[in-house]
């Protein structure tokens, strides 16, 4: 097992929120349907225990993504979210295309060919994110580049920041869609300038474990 993965073993507690408004006891709302008929005998057991409420973005409808609702919500400018959602619907065609025009030039087996938009976004959210970060901390006089433990949400936060970041860095001539499309594809496949990020990170955090301790003292 690899330092990294030491670390984020370890520290799989801090991932949790500290803090919350709902008490420990309250347990997590079921919003699909699908789900409550799969735990039908189970939440009859629980008609005396309080319920979380759900957020106001929960959806039963099978277009409704947390990702892609994430995603809109990073893309926005100036609170135009209609446009920020045209542009990835634009985006998620052009993976659609893509993957459709590999699969029908594919000599082999093309079943292997992914060709769903959705699942190839959330593929690559998944390879982007990184375990850990380093911060810095004061020691004597001395500031050193100390690994922390980056919390679940915040990991989806910088995969999906990093992805806008490379796409916005490319050639003003393309548009937004066609390269935030390539990014996506890439990073699905486990390569690009998001996951070479990600592990110059990791490859930061490794050289610097000797510091590791200075996050407790």
């Amino acid at each position: 097992m690899s330092f990294l993965s030491k670390i984020a073993e370890k520290t799989s507690r801090f991932s949790l929120r500290l803090m919350s408004v709902y008490p420990t006891h309250y347990v997590e709302p079921i919003v699909q349907k699908d789900k409550q008929l799969e735990q039908k005998n189970d939440l009859s057991k629980l008609y005396h225990v309080p319920i979380k409420a759900a957020v106001n973005k929960s959806s039963d409808t099978i277009f409704h993504d947390d990702t892609k609702h994430k995603m809109i919500n990073y893309i926005t400018k100036k609170g135009n979210s209609a446009l920020a959602r045209t542009l990835l619907s634009k985006t998620l065609e052009l993976i659609k295309r893509t993957q459709t025009e590999h699969m029908n030039l594919a000599k082999g087996e093309k079943t292997t060919i992914n060709t769903n938009p959705e699942t190839l976004l959330q593929q690559a959210v998944e390879n982007c994110r990184p375990l850990l970060q380093v911060t810095a901390i004061k020691r004597g006089g001395v500031t050193y580049q100390v690994p922390v433990p980056i919390t679940t949400k915040r990991s989806y936060f910088l995969a999906m920041k990093w992805l806008l970041e490379a796409a916005r860095e490319k050639e003003r001539k393309v548009s937004l869609p066609e390269k935030l499309a390539w990014e996506i594809l890439d990073a699905a496949h486990g390569q690009g300038r998001v996951i070479k990020r990600k592990d110059d990170l990791h490859r930061q955090c490794e050289s610097n474990r000797a510091y590791a301790h200075y996050r407790w003292s």
